[in-house]
């Protein structure tokens, strides 16, 4: 089982319990944003690797990926 990301779970519930136009416009932005978030977060972790081979520090990197995976540095 796996679960819905909390963005994505609010932009549902907001979508779900709006009554104007820029309730549902708010909800699109957060998943879209959320999209964006995956993506770069995918692109930082194939940078880290390649920094990791180089022999580059890698610190910064790790510590925004753990923030934004809720996982330990």
């Amino acid at each position: 089982m796996t679960t819905q990301p909390e963005a994505l779970r609010l932009a549902d519930e907001m979508e779900r319990v709006a009554e104007y136009d820029h309730q549902t416009q708010a909800a699109a932005e957060l998943r879209r944003l959320y999209e964006v978030n995956q993506e770069l977060l995918e692109a930082l972790q194939n940078l880290m690797a390649g920094a990791v081979a180089m022999g580059w520090s890698i610190d910064k990197a790790r510590a925004a990926i753990a923030k934004a995976t809720g996982e330990q540095a």
